[in-house]
């Protein structure tokens, strides 16, 4: 196998809509993440529990929603980023391949916002590949911080050589992180529009996957009408080769 699958998808903690509209979205999820037959699945805004909405929603799903969003035979591993009044979310990997070693480091920048890196070790076709799941902050200077920090854990934590996927939502709609993630040594794929948000009119590159160690093969934003409901934004897929 010279080549796997890797998705990053923001879903809004499984929940759209306003008020008296909101709708609960997580059953409709948990189908699309089976369709987008990743080998790896980054999540962010993911839910461990909400004591409200899962008296407001009839069907709020028992388990936490990265083991409900799992296919058949994936691994989920979860970390929280933020604790609410009435639950947590932070980030999750689900993964069709062995999970080696997992941890989490937080890269919170100021009190209002909490955000923190999910690290994953997956054995990938018997060889290591390292993940980092992301969800930087919404001002700019917080993700310039914040990728420094990711610089620093990266340093410590990946050993030089190793394969390096960093995912998920950079809330980078300028690409101002570009260079700094260069300079780190990771690319993303050079040349190509992949917009992911808004879902229903998608303008903005909020998503990214980079790489280190890998080579970007191809990439796709999956559209239509359904995929335009389930959440604020739309998943990126690609494929990588070793």
């Amino acid at each position: 196998m010279d080549s796997f699958r890797v998705a990053t998808y923001n879903i809004h903690k499984g929940v759209q809509g306003l008020g008296p509209a909101r709708r609960l979205e997580i059953h409709n999820l948990g189908h699309a993440v089976e369709q987008l037959d990743a080998d790896i699945v980054c999540l962010q805004e993911v839910r461990s529990h909400h004591h409200k909405l899962k008296k407001r929603f009839q069907h709020w799903p028992e388990q936490a929603q990265a083991d409900y969003l799992s296919p058949e035979g994936y691994e989920a591993i979860y970390r929280t980023n933020a604790f609410t009044r009435h639950g947590e979310h932070g980030n999750a990997l689900l993964s069709r391949w062995p999970v080696l070693a997992t941890g989490h480091h937080d890269v919170s920048d100021h009190r209002f916002e909490q955000r923190g890196l999910l690290h994953a070790v997956v054995n990938v076709a018997h060889r290591t590949v390292h993940v980092v799941v992301v969800h930087l902050g919404l001002i700019h200077a917080s993700r310039e911080r914040q990728v420094q920090r990711l610089g620093q854990f990266i340093e410590r934590e990946v050993p030089a050589g190793a394969p390096l996927v960093v995912a998920g939502d950079f809330n980078d709609w300028s690409a101002k992180l570009l260079a700094p993630m260069a300079n780190l040594d990771l690319r993303t794929f050079d040349g190509i529009r992949l917009p992911t948000f808004p879902s229903r009119l998608p303008l903005l590159h909020l998503d990214r996957i980079y790489v280190r160690g890998l080579r970007p093969v191809s990439a796709h934003v999956p559209h239509g009408r359904a995929w335009a409901r389930m959440s604020d934004h739309l998943p990126l897929v690609a494929e990588l080769s070793f």
